[in-house]
């Protein structure tokens, strides 16, 4: 996939007038990019579409329109997007209690090193987590972590002959897995590779 550009963009203008169809169209696709493992923990996988919506509803919210400020958007948006020999996904613990949340994210310590994706035939592959920075402490985990699975050319093209993904975290204080992704997730996380 490419990265974006400042032309992929609308206006603020011209993103107030298509922002409801644009916005309809990224909740339909994110149906099949979105991953609940076990009770709290979410993969959220991203792709150009995903990312196009975000830094539009981020240009907007901050109204920015001048050139240097959509360029930061892009930066700090584009790595986000896979590159054909990867996926990458937000991970996020969300437990709505704030005492619960408090209370686990201290117990989860080092859990973005734990979440991994396998398919038949193939090792497990960890997830490399928060690349742009440290989001952990030696106290506690954060809510919200950055991950990229880094796959091998065989491993990409047992997905793509349709062997079955499974996901999973190992951490000693949350272990769950899926053992086969639904249809839907796996035909989109095919897409995203070359």
């Amino acid at each position: 996939m490419e990265p974006l550009k400042r032309e992929d963009l609308l206006s603020l203008e011209d993103y107030s007038v298509k922002r409801d169809e644009f916005r309809t169209s990224v909740l339909d696709h994110k149906k099949h990019r979105r991953l609940q493992i076990g009770p709290a923990a979410n993969l959220y996988f991203e792709d150009r579409l995903t990312i196009h919506y975000q830094v539009q509803e981020m240009l907007r919210i901050e109204k920015t329109f001048e050139a240097a400020g959509i360029e930061e958007e892009l930066d700090a948006y584009n790595p986000l997007i896979p590159t054909g020999n990867n996926w990458k996904a937000t991970f996020m613990l969300e437990y709505p209690d704030v005492e619960e949340r408090r209370r686990m994210l201290a117990k989860l310590v080092g859990i973005e090193d734990r979440v991994w994706v396998e398919t038949e035939g193939q090792s497990k592959v960890y997830a490399i987590a928060d690349e742009d920075l440290d989001r952990s402490t030696d106290d506690k985990t954060s809510a919200v972590h950055f991950l990229r699975f880094e796959l091998s050319s065989s491993f990409i093209e047992a997905v793509k002959s349709g062997s079955e993904i499974s996901v999973g975290i190992d951490h000693e204080n949350y272990s769950y897995m899926i053992d086969s992704v639904p249809n839907g997730v796996q035909q989109s996380l095919v897409q995203d590779l070359d």
